[in-house]
């Protein structure tokens, strides 16, 4: 403390007197005398208890780290619950799930009419700022365009490949986005904007910066306190957001166990859930009666067994389709879901989740959901194999598959270990993996097929594996399946997880994603193929349940597949048992 600041001792006397004279020239009656052997009336200076915080506190599945809703390594329900309520969109969807501007965010979003080239202009609100004080500007856009274009790993890339240009003006509330090429979808760009002045130069790269949540917000609620050691984590209202603030002062998630999750529900220690219940626990979530509302919540995601090309054991076409006959659908479906939700939504599609508007199933007729034990040996024979004892060989070495999933999931892995005992039974050997998800989708399944890399040790075989869906059909097919490409610098982008690439089928696939040709036709084509090559099993869409308690008010399933948390400024819930956090 400065000392220049402290007031004198020696001047201490003198104020006293001067308040005493003052106060001796004043009409204040004089001060109400205490009889003896009273004590004096106790002080009313004590400050009226404040009222405790408004908060919902909803059951998750778990809390585990990585919260990048851009990549499919943190695909998980908890990133996009988060960013819902924390990162801004351009554009969000509307009750039928069509793309509308978010108002509170933009002022507009139009193209150029004039633009020599395909141009977008955005137009961000003067109020709009991050939680910091930092505005969301143009360099929000700049740095998702950059990440998302030539990461890898990352969800529906094939939009922002197709960029040329992201151009600041207007001090950055302005952005002129200019594309290689017409994009009719988008309308899909520029969701989950990330705050640039904070990431850019972090310590830690694009895969591991969002490990533990997000440096700044751009929405209703910020986060105060991660804590995955306990599962909890605690989110306050964002004093810092410009639009309607929101009806509750904090969200609490905790991380609870299928029986604890209905415990709670039926104490009131939880508002609501959102979680992936088995039918064991869909029926204990029923016994609780009016007390719960229970509603299904479908996932954008579509959980899919990949094959890879690429591997040395499935390099032919045969030899994946023996491997796709010797499945059974309808138990790795079972294994995943438990007989939850997900278990009403079976894929028939190779690039449209079965809650999309347009969907409809592509595969093949006659495609048999169980195993067909005299197909298996139809065409592995057929490439010179040949069964010995338990295991099918050919020039002495056993039909051997790696089939990798990722460590964090615990559905993924069930049906990782249900494929292996189903080849083991058809005599092909398989060996289940579990790297982290990082390494999974970031290293492992972006090898470029025609690299030294493709093909050996290192690489895997099959993998259980999500396809994101909700976006532009044609993107989703573009990111799916289609030839990586290469930027302006002659530097190739990532492969798709598929590590797929047909050369014939490109043009199809660009002319989709141009407009230049319709989805449900250029889908067709590429959809036969992708089937034919039996590159993907596609087998549900995930999906999870919703249990809402009579006491919170406003929770409504999302418009889309935004999802529940996408409504949570209208959330209402009750006073907090603590004021501690």
């Amino acid at each position: 403390m400065s000392q220049g600041r402290r007031r004198p001792w020696g001047s201490v006397p003198l104020l006293v007197a001067a308040v005493s004279l003052v106060a001796g020239c004043t009409n204040a009656p004089p001060p109400q005398l205490v009889p003896p052997g009273e004590a004096p009336p106790p002080p009313t200076t004590s400050e009226p208890a404040r009222p405790m915080p408004i908060e919902v506190v909803v059951g998750v599945d778990q809390l585990e780290s990585g919260f990048n809703p851009h990549t499919l390594a943190d695909l998980s329900p908890t990133s996009s619950a988060l960013a819902s309520l924390m990162l801004p969109s351009v554009f969000r969807p509307d009750p039928s799930g069509v793309p509308r501007l978010d108002t509170t965010l933009m002022e507009s979003a139009e193209v150029v009419p004039d633009a020599q080239n395909f141009t977008v202009r955005y137009r961000i609100k003067r109020q709009a700022s991050w939680s910091d004080g930092a505005p969301i500007a143009a360099e929000d856009f700049v740095y998702l365009w950059e990440q998302l274009r030539s990461q890898p790993g990352v969800i529906n890339p094939a939009g922002y490949r197709l960029i040329d240009d992201v151009a600041s003006r207007q001090g950055g509330k302005t952005v002129d986005v200019t594309f290689a090429k017409p994009f009719p979808g988008w309308r899909t760009l520029f969701n989950n904007l990330l705050p640039a002045h904070l990431l850019r130069d972090a310590p830690r790269d694009w895969g591991a910066a969002l490990d533990e949540g997000y440096p700044a917000s751009g929405g209703p609620f910020a986060i105060r306190q991660v804590d995955l050691d306990r599962g909890e984590l605690i989110l306050e209202r964002n004093d810092r957001y410009w639009g309607p603030p929101a009806r509750s002062e904090r969200v609490v998630l905790r991380a609870l166990d299928k029986t604890r999750q209905v415990q709670a529900l039926r104490s009131g220690d939880s508002h609501m859930a959102m979680f992936s219940a088995d039918s064991g626990t869909i029926g204990q979530l029923k016994g609780l009666g009016d007390q719960v509302r229970v509603l299904t919540v479908p996932r954008p995601a579509t959980m899919e067994v990949l094959l890879r090309q690429d591997s040395r054991a499935l390099s032919e076409g045969k030899v994946r389709q023996a491997v796709l006959a010797a499945l059974d659908r309808r138990a790795l479906i079972d294994a995943g879901t438990g007989g939850g939700p997900g278990e009403q939504l079976p894929a028939h599609a190779q690039v449209l989740a079965p809650t999309d508007p347009a969907y409809k199933p592509t595969e093949p007729a006659g495609m048999p959901d169980v195993p067909d034990p005299a197909e298996v040996q139809r065409l592995l024979t057929e490439v010179g194999y040949q069964r010995s004892g338990d295991s099918w060989m050919r020039d002495g070495t056993p039909l051997n598959l790696v089939i990798a999933a990722p460590f964090e999931q615990e559905s993924y892995a069930r049906i990782a270990e249900e494929a292996a005992k189903q080849l083991r039974a058809a005599g092909i050997q398989a060996t289940v993996v579990t790297p982290t998800s990082d390494q999974l989708f970031n290293e492992m399944l972006a090898t470029d097929p025609i690299s030294a890399e493709a093909g050996t040790a290192g690489t895997v075989d099959m993998a259980i594996a999500p396809r994101p869906a909700g976006g532009d059909p044609a993107a989703t097919m573009a990111s799916a399946f289609g030839c990586p490409g290469a930027g302006p610098d002659e530097q190739p982008f990532p492969y798709n997880s598929a590590g797929f690439c047909d050369e014939l089928l490109q043009p199809t696939i660009d002319a989709a994603l141009t407009g230049k040709q319709p989805f449900a036709k250029a889908s067709a084509s590429v959809e036969s193929e992708v089937w034919e090559e039996a590159i993907a099993l596609p087998l549900y869409q995930q999906a999870q349940v919703l249990a809402v308690r009579d006491d919170v008010k406003g929770v409504e399933v999302g418009n889309g597949l935004a999802g529940p948390f996408s409504t949570a400024a209208q959330w209402l819930g009750t006073p907090a048992d603590s004021d501690g956090y």
